[in-house]
């Protein structure tokens, strides 16, 4: 099998992880793209003695490292845009304590992997993700609406959202329903399941939320691969069932920061 053929099933998901680090789908695919560039230049230079994954996301890390500069702005400047907002909360956490808790808590690796794609020891790493959940805890909050026909999985996501210290507005279990309570309660993030009670799609009941406001949305779903085509516009935050609470939380924080909305708590 050509390394092409190996890293292939494991691009989606480092375009997720690109997203969630940066914001954005088009920024996230600008290192995506650096990074397959720099593999396809330098073959030889691919790590051989790990995973393919865990290769493929050692040289995006190269990458991110060499290429992102953290925001520099005053402490005392007022952001003047969204944008500018989510690069002033992003610049309050440590670059690596960011990375280090979206490599565990989102894409799944040890603690161990973690270690080696951002270089640091196993102890650092759970400093780090330490680290960075006090920080984004301590930075935002937002009103939540939760769209799950599951009722244990609903209750599961309640109960995070809620000890993350912020509020649901409600649960919906159908498109309908959910339509519904974001227009009668504005909520500040969506959590959404794609398959709802009635067959009807919390895809379908995002978009329609997102035609009346804005507002951040996570998936939470059984079905990636509807959401991870390439195709068109995919959700900056993508979580899948079965999943851990670190990585519903993460995703939680990681969006709020891109959200000129959700109010800071200090």
């Amino acid at each position: 099998m050509s390394l092409g053929q190996q890293l292939a099933p494991h691009l989606p998901f480092l375009r997720r992880y690109g997203r969630a680090l940066t914001g954005s789908q088009t920024e996230g695919d600008r290192y995506v793209r650096a990074t397959l560039e720099a593999i396809v230049s330098a073959p030889d230079e691919f790590p051989k003695d790990v995973d393919p994954r865990l290769g493929l996301y050692r040289t995006f890390q190269a990458i991110w490292s060499s290429a992102h500069i953290e925001d520099d702005r005053n402490p005392g400047e007022v952001p003047a845009d969204p944008e500018a907002i989510a690069r002033a909360r992003l610049s309050r956490i440590a670059p690596l304590s960011r990375q280090a808790l979206l490599l565990t808590a989102m894409e799944g690796f040890t603690v161990e992997d973690a270690a080696y794609l951002i270089d640091v020891s196993d102890d650092e790493i759970d400093r780090l993700v330490a680290d960075a959940l006090s920080e984004i805890e301590q930075q935002t909050r937002a009103r939540v609406l939760v769209i799950e026909d599951e009722p244990i999985i609903a209750m599961d996501i309640e109960t995070i959202v809620r000890d993350l210290g912020h509020e649901v507005t409600g649960v919906a279990v159908t498109r309908d329903e959910a339509v519904a309570l974001a227009m009668e309660d504005r909520p500040g993030l969506v959590l959404a399941d794609i398959q709802l009670a009635d067959d009807s799609s919390g895809i379908d009941a995002v978009k329609d939320i997102l035609a009346e406001f804005n507002v951040p949305v996570i998936f939470i779903t059984a079905f990636p691969e509807r959401l991870l085509t390439g195709e068109r516009p995919e959700p900056t935050f993508l979580i899948t069932k079965p999943f851990q609470r670190s990585t519903v939380k993460a995703a939680i924080s990681q969006a709020l920061f891109f959200d000129q909305s959700s109010v800071p708590t200090d």
